[in-house]
């Protein structure tokens, strides 16, 4: 009922900047949050960055290079990656926190995620 489709990964130099995006789609109610982790190889799955209400939220290791943010008319969530970094590299997925016109409940929806390389 609901999908989350990611764009916007890539190949990208160090130093350099990608910008991804998630749109929600389907018959959705409300959106709690959006926002964004992502996974390394061998790696467990950590929190890259997540808006709700217009609150951002970083982890540790994104503070101060990349940025998070949303149109809430087009149920869409950005995340603009500035300076990045070899260790930046990972799948990264969108994850959503949805309601949908049918349950009026909250679940959480994750995208099919998007490849961000970062290497010279």
């Amino acid at each position: 009922q609901v999908q989350l489709v990611e764009s916007g990964g890539g190949l990208v130099q160090p130093g350099g900047s990608l910008r991804l995006s998630c749109a929600a789609s389907g018959r959705i109610f409300s959106i709690n949050a959006m926002g964004w982790y992502r996974q390394a190889p061998g790696k467990q799955r950590e929190l890259v960055a997540r808006i709700s209400g217009g609150s951002p939220n970083y982890g540790d290791s994104v503070k101060g290079r990349f940025t998070v943010s949303s149109d809430n008319a087009k149920n869409t969530v950005y995340l603009q990656m500035n300076s990045l970094k070899p260790e930046d590299t990972a799948v990264y997925y969108c994850n959503a926190d949805i309601s949908t016109i049918a349950t009026r409940r909250f679940y959480d929806y994750w995208g099919q995620g998007t490849q961000v390389t970062v290497s010279s």
